[in-house]
């Protein structure tokens, strides 16, 4: 047996374990966006085939020869698109006419991210609620902050927090919160390939600190929504 593990493994165990950069903005290198998104395709293309390759495909064959390509567009343009700041949504705002003064709760939006250590799926749903100091948003601009933020490769606990930290902005208030509940696909189908479990996560900012406002959040959360 051996005493000592090697890089690889070690990081291989703190990808389990969700150890990854102290900072909540996702690790970006200065030059992240110096290629256009057509080179970034290309590049991506030219690197899906070699791995293809590697691993024995034939790429002549008429169901595999397009992947690289549909794989690259993808990266670039569906599931990682989130990390260019110009897709940022833009998320006006409106003064709080009605006087509305409880919290107000977005629930079951739905999360598709991918886990920044396997590039596997993180599917689950976010359940956010804020509560106005004079400054609403429209209801589709929470739904379109949580996509954003997904859009990336991600980790959960950054995830939640990027979502909260982003309406706080907008807002201009601390009393948001945000919780996720996701299942990760490098733990549903590789590993452990435990298919039931399913993570967790919770962000609560300002007034949502105490435990009568995020019991009153979570309360909401349960409730069945019919139509």
């Amino acid at each position: 047996m051996k005493l000592e593990q090697t890089l690889e493994e070690q990081h291989d165990e703190r990808g389990e374990d969700h150890v990854g950069s102290a900072s909540t903005d996702t690790p970006m290198r200065e030059d992240a966006f110096v290629l256009s998104d057509e080179e970034k395709i290309e590049r991506i293309q030219n690197n899906v085939r070699e791995i293809m390759l590697t691993l024995g495909l034939d790429l002549d064959d008429d169901s595999l020869k397009g992947t690289p390509k549909r794989v690259a567009k993808m990266y670039v343009q569906e599931i990682f698109g989130g990390l260019h700041p110009d897709r940022k949504p833009k998320s006006s705002t409106f003064d709080n006419k009605y006087k509305y003064g409880e919290m107000l709760v977005e629930k079951n939006i739905v999360v598709y991210s991918t886990c920044e250590h396997h590039l596997l799926p993180i599917v689950g749903r976010a359940h956010i609620a804020y509560i106005s100091n004079g400054t609403v948003v429209g209801l589709s601009k929470m739904n379109r902050i949580v996509d954003y933020f997904a859009k990336r490769p991600q980790v959960q606990e950054r995830m939640n927090i990027q979502i909260v930290k982003e309406l706080q902005k907008v807002l201009g208030t601390e009393d948001v919160a945000c919780v996720i509940d996701a299942k990760h696909l490098c733990v549903n189908s590789r590993g452990i390939r435990d298919i039931e479990s399913s993570t967790v996560t919770a962000e609560y900012g300002g007034k949502f600190k105490e435990e009568a406002t995020r019991r009153e959040f979570l309360d909401y959360i349960k409730l069945e929504t019919e139509f």
